[in-house]
């Protein structure tokens, strides 16, 4: 972890950890330090700029415990965000405009492009978390939702699958026998 990156990680686990006692949500042991993990992983194995996959993955989703605008508009507030933290550190624009369209590009529910491979990275790493974390998937739909059991398992269900739908090609390809694995497990018919 380089200089700046650690910087980030102790500035978001403040924000994480008020977050948390307000709303009880973990954010970082329950979703980010997966989406950081397999990022790191995934610019590796693709040759990416393992700096900006780090970093996008670590400020992918800091709107959200920051309280900065709308859920559904957090790829956005968190790019603002993100370029604001950034720059306060110094770091040089053209890698903050890097950083930037890893968190904007970063969910795939946007459908938005993702130009380079360090925005794929982000992007599956935050899909790959919800597979790390599953325990969060009940735990959204039974206390969060409050679905019934059959109502719960069919959403989670149907969760996993579209997220394993939203994987770039190769790493569905990678993923392809844990997410079988997974949906043997846990939806028997």
């Amino acid at each position: 972890m380089s200089q700046i990156t650690e910087k980030i990680k102790q500035e978001l686990l403040i924000r994480y950890e008020k977050s948390k006692e307000k709303d009880g949500y973990d954010f970082w042991n329950e979703h980010i330090k997966y989406v950081v993990e397999n990022g790191i992983k995934l610019a590796k194995k693709y040759g990416a700029d393992v700096e900006i996959v780090e970093l996008g993955a670590l400020l992918h989703d800091i709107a959200m415990p920051s309280e900065y605008g709308e859920r559904e508009q957090h790829h956005i507030y968190g790019a603002e965000i993100a370029e604001q933290l950034l720059a306060e550190l110094n770091y040089p624009k053209e890698r903050i405009e890097q950083v930037k369209n890893c968190v904007l590009n970063h969910r795939g529910s946007q459908d938005r492009p993702r130009n380079t491979i360090e925005e794929q990275c982000v992007a599956d790493a935050d899909v790959i978390a919800h597979f790390d974390c599953i325990p969060s998937l009940f735990s959204l739909a039974y206390k969060e939702m409050n679905l019934s059991i059959s109502d719960g398992k069919e959403y989670i269900r149907r969760k996993l699958e579209r997220d394993y739908n939203k994987l770039s090609p190769r790493t569905r390809e990678l993923l392809k026998y844990r997410y079988k694995n997974i949906v043997d497990v846990l939806f028997v018919d």
